[in-house]
């Protein structure tokens, strides 16, 4: 409940902050602002920024609450694995009937703490009280009867667990944990790990942090952390552009001419479907394992839909303004560099945007093909050990990479194609 609150207080309390910000600036006088029809228009359609920073700390914000982050005040974290000590009481039954009662007292530490050597008295009838001691997240088997003097080998088993009746193949969930009775008759404690993730599976932004300063500092497997990002983006990018060189300008020609479009076509048609992923063996094959391999697949992963974009760009323009170009004296040429490139463009940046994601999302299985560098190579190497930390890092800076990127191609479409939007 408190974990709640404050994600409902930080929802609040942004948009608090962000109305009363607003009120005090001028109103915008953009070209956005001067349309009177902004429904159902793309281009009337910006990035609502406070929206987009409380998107972004809400996410950072749940991340912390449920890996327990040091970011976060406490008030935020949501419920932890249980530690500390705890105990609970199980009844073992005979071969002549009668019962008798015992404890096991729980000692769950921390990650990185050690067992304390605890001891419990024994008790005064046949069944003895147990000691377990486990560490958070982690579960112990309790072979209960090892200091019994009546052994399950006699017909002793157990029949409730927190007095709870359980039989065997089944569980008893306690508050601080869950007892199961194994098919041998011997208890499974396993602490109760409350709604925060391991670090195994997720850890903390502090964590990643931390972590990645000291990539920076000392690299990871002898190679510093510029270069294996400079040597993704290097793939990334001559796979691009070399897609793009290519399958622009199939893509025009499949617009223009139905000799190309009925030649092309079927080829580009069937390869779109075609997962970059699914090219590696014949990659391998046909290029070997060097870095001209992993560039090629990258080319591959672009060109089909540099060509795709380019032709839906030629097919979009409106025929009113060839047949306006074609009334004023103009040329095929001059069509071709004042009317149909100009149009088309928008199509070819929306292209080369998705191009872009798909060669940053294939780059790690190109980095698969016996790669040394490469931010790919250093995610799927850290996976091998469970560094979940530096999983997370690599793919962060992949994210930030690519977004960055595709912040570029928005200003440079916004600067070369400045009537996108404008009829």
């Amino acid at each position: 409940m408190p974990a709640l609150i404050g994600y409902v207080a930080v929802i609040l309390l942004a948009m608090i902050v962000w109305r009363f910000a607003r009120s005090k600036m001028q109103s915008r006088a953009d070209y956005t602002s001067l349309k009177t029809v902004t429904f159902g228009d793309e281009s009337a359609v910006v990035s609502d920024k406070a929206a987009s920073v409380i998107s972004i700390v809400l996410i950072f914000v749940i991340w912390g609450a449920f890996t327990g982050s040091a970011w976060l005040p406490k008030l935020l974290h949501a419920p932890g694995a249980f530690t500390g000590q705890d105990s609970f009481s199980y009844t073992v039954e005979y071969a002549d009937g009668s019962t008798d009662d015992a404890e096991v007292l729980v000692n769950v530490f921390p990650k990185g703490g050690s067992p304390e050597g605890i001891s419990v008295a024994a008790g005064n009838g046949p069944a003895a009280s147990d000691v377990v001691e486990v560490q958070a997240y982690r579960s112990k088997l309790i072979v209960w009867d090892q200091n019994d003097a009546v052994k399950r080998a006699d017909g002793a088993k157990i029949t409730s667990v927190g007095g709870m009746a359980i039989a065997a193949g089944e569980d008893v969930t306690l508050p601080f944990g869950r007892v199961a009775l194994t098919d041998k008759g011997t208890m499974n404690f396993e602490p109760g790990t409350g709604w925060q993730m391991e670090d195994i599976w997720l850890p903390a932004p502090n964590a990643v942090a931390e972590r990645l300063v000291t990539l920076w500092q000392d690299g990871y497997q002898n190679v510093t952390l510029a270069e294996h990002l400079s040597y993704s983006l290097f793939r990334v990018i001559v796979g691009f552009l070399l897609g793009a060189l290519i399958g622009i300008p199939l893509g025009y020609a499949m617009g223009l001419s139905n000799w190309f479009r009925g030649w092309f076509d079927p080829i580009v048609e069937f390869m779109r479907p075609v997962p970059p992923l699914a090219l590696i063996p014949l990659v391998i094959i046909w290029f070997g394992i060097g870095e001209q391999g992993k560039i090629i697949l990258l080319f591959l992963a672009a060109l089909w839909i540099m060509a795709i974009g380019a032709r839906s760009g030629v097919s979009g323009v409106k025929i009113s303004k060839v047949h306006a170009a074609y009334s004023l004296g103009a040329s095929k040429v001059q069509i071709l560099r004042h009317v149909i490139i100009p149009n088309s463009l928008p199509e070819i940046f929306t292209a080369a945007r998705v191009a872009m994601g798909v060669c940053w999302g294939t780059v790690v299985a190109a980095e698969l093909v016996a790669a040394e560098k490469g931010v790919g190579k250093m995610i799927v190497a850290a996976s091998k050990f469970q560094a979940t930390d530096i999983v997370l890092t690599g793919i962060i800076l992949i994210g930030i990479i690519g977004f960055g990127i595709d912040v570029l191609m928005r200003l440079m479409e916004k600067w070369l194609v400045p009537w996108k939007g404008k009829g």
